[in-house]
């Protein structure tokens, strides 16, 4: 059974593009009232207005999730908009392709300031709303580098393994108030940035590295978002869904035993 969002607010950073943008799809789909929020406004808006279009109640705000008086300013225009928000999903963040000797200080503190500090000051921001609510539900993002050490991923493999650890001590300290905070962790999925960034050579390891030998879907790893944001994960808390092709679970694999 498909799940039911009807009257509940929920805000998805990154949401101009890829993958927020399916997840704000789908939750508009299923009846929520979603506020996308992205530092690329005018692709939030696009989003925003084919929701509209298709019946949806949507809102588009600008947002760089670094900055804390933004954070706040986008819980706000969400709670004026359309009360304050019951489902949180830090999809927002940044990638980086280097080699570990040629990665400066600057990028990684870049992935840990995009990637840690802004799920966090998200993440607070959206708990205080959902304490006064008595529950709610946040959605982290991490990804596969943060459980495997794939090359040229150092900065952003600590931002996104960051994102775990955190998503653990949310989880404790937030459940006594009835708010459950979950991750998932993407693997090789097919949108816009991973297109840049991955190479011929890139894209065919993958190939061969994932057992089901494709990139995912952005709708699959929004299916994945929504169960966590639903109430039928009332009782999964602190968990990492890896929504990867069985990239994460695969050992040695040989055609010929």
């Amino acid at each position: 059974m498909a799940a039911d969002f009807s009257g509940k607010t929920a805000i998805v950073t990154g949401s101009g593009t890829g993958i927020g943008a399916a997840i704000a799809r789908r939750l508009a789909a299923a009846g929520a009232n979603v506020t996308l929020a992205d530092k690329d406004e005018p692709s939030a808006q696009a989003v925003c207005a084919e929701i509209i279009a298709a019946g949806g109640r949507a809102a588009a705000c600008k947002v760089d999730i670094c900055v804390p008086a933004q954070v706040q300013a986008m819980i706000g225009f969400a709670r004026g908009r359309f009360g304050p928000a019951q489902i949180m999903i830090n999809n927002a963040g940044l990638g980086s392709q280097q080699r570990f000797l040629e990665t400066t200080l600057e990028t990684l503190r870049t992935m840990l300031e995009v990637n840690v500090i802004g799920t966090f000051l998200c993440a607070q921001a959206a708990a205080r709303d959902m304490i006064e609510l008595g529950g709610g539900r946040i959605v982290n993002f991490s990804s596969h580098s943060g459980l495997l050490g794939s090359s040229g991923r150092t900065a952003y493999a600590a931002s996104k393994g960051g994102v775990i650890a955190m998503t653990r001590v949310m989880a404790v300290e937030l459940a006594p108030h009835g708010i459950t905070v979950n991750a998932v962790a993407p693997g090789p999925i097919d949108v816009p940035r991973s297109r840049a960034q991955h190479n011929a050579e890139r894209c065919d390891a993958w190939h061969r590295a994932v057992p089901l030998g494709r990139y995912g879907e952005p709708e699959e790893v929004a299916a994945a978002a929504l169960f966590l944001a639903s109430d039928d994960a009332s009782y999964i808390n602190g968990q990492k869904i890896s929504v990867d092709g069985g990239f994460t679970a695969a050992g040695l694999r040989v055609k010929n035993i």
